[in-house]
């Protein structure tokens, strides 16, 4: 198991986005290509979360959101699904002590329906033990989609509409973003995919609608330190303007 209990370095915090999604993409592709199960490709995937939970925790990032299983990923067959079922629980088992002795909250987004009730309960003491911790915030987006995710906070405040507890013209921006899945969290800074594919794949959505983007073209379990600061170091040589000008553009 990777050493978890590195601290931040001062130096890198100025330079570290402070909010980091990451699709996870290409484990069975990386396995394919080897000539390996697909069940052997969402396992060393999982050594690549706990390498970039490291890198995380070095870079001083304060948010790291992973996109763990879809809503969508229900379409695979069962056998696949019981293995990621599997890794989620045998995850939280095997890296629940360290995460927390590292300072990782871990936060489960999601629709937690459907779920079975062994990995809601893991789920809920991964919640709980960390629920102080500050070092980083360890976002698993688990049966996530974000088209739901914006359904249920528009279906809710529809239900407070309909008791008289709010008004049509108080529903704005943030009342919606005050239901959703992620609140309390700020904005991704950055979003990275792997595995070349150059889409969001019902993915926060709402939350990236100022995110700058990256896509790698590594599978998955080849991403670690490196890849997450080369992703970064593409993060800063950007302009972002948020809509506005900068000053290099209006002088």
């Amino acid at each position: 198991m990777a050493d978890l209990s590195i601290q931040p370095t001062p130096e890198l915090a100025r330079a570290a986005p402070r909010h980091v999604a990451i699709i996870m993409d290409g484990n069975g592709r990386w396995a394919k290509e080897r000539g390996l199960p697909r069940a052997i490709g969402h396992r060393m995937g999982v050594e690549a979360v706990r390498r970039t939970v490291r890198a995380a925790i070095e870079l001083n990032i304060e948010y790291l959101t992973i996109y763990s299983f879809s809503s969508e990923n229900w379409s695979r067959p069962e056998g696949e699904i019981n293995d990621l079922m599997a890794l989620m629980k045998r995850f939280i088992r095997r890296d629940l002590g360290e995460l927390h002795a590292s300072g990782v909250r871990i936060r489960v987004i999601g629709e937690r329906n459907g779920v079975d009730r062994e990995l809601l309960d893991l789920i809920a003491d991964a919640e709980n033990v960390t629920a102080r911790n500050t070092t980083l915030q360890l976002v698993i987006a688990f049966n996530y989609g974000a088209r739901d995710e914006i359904a249920r906070a528009a279906r809710e405040l529809a239900e407070c509409v309909a008791a008289g507890e709010l008004q049509p013209d108080e529903i704005t921006a943030a009342a919606i973003g005050n239901r959703l899945d992620t609140c309390g969290i700020p904005d991704p800074d950055l979003l990275i995919r792997t595995s070349g594919e150059i889409r969001l794949s019902n993915f926060l959505l709402w939350q990236c609608a100022y995110t700058e983007f990256v896509f790698l073209d590594e599978y998955w379990p080849d991403f670690g330190r490196n890849q997450l600061a080369q992703a970064i170091a593409l993060f800063r040589s950007r302009d972002r303007r948020f809509g506005g000008l900068t000053h290099r553009d209006s002088a």
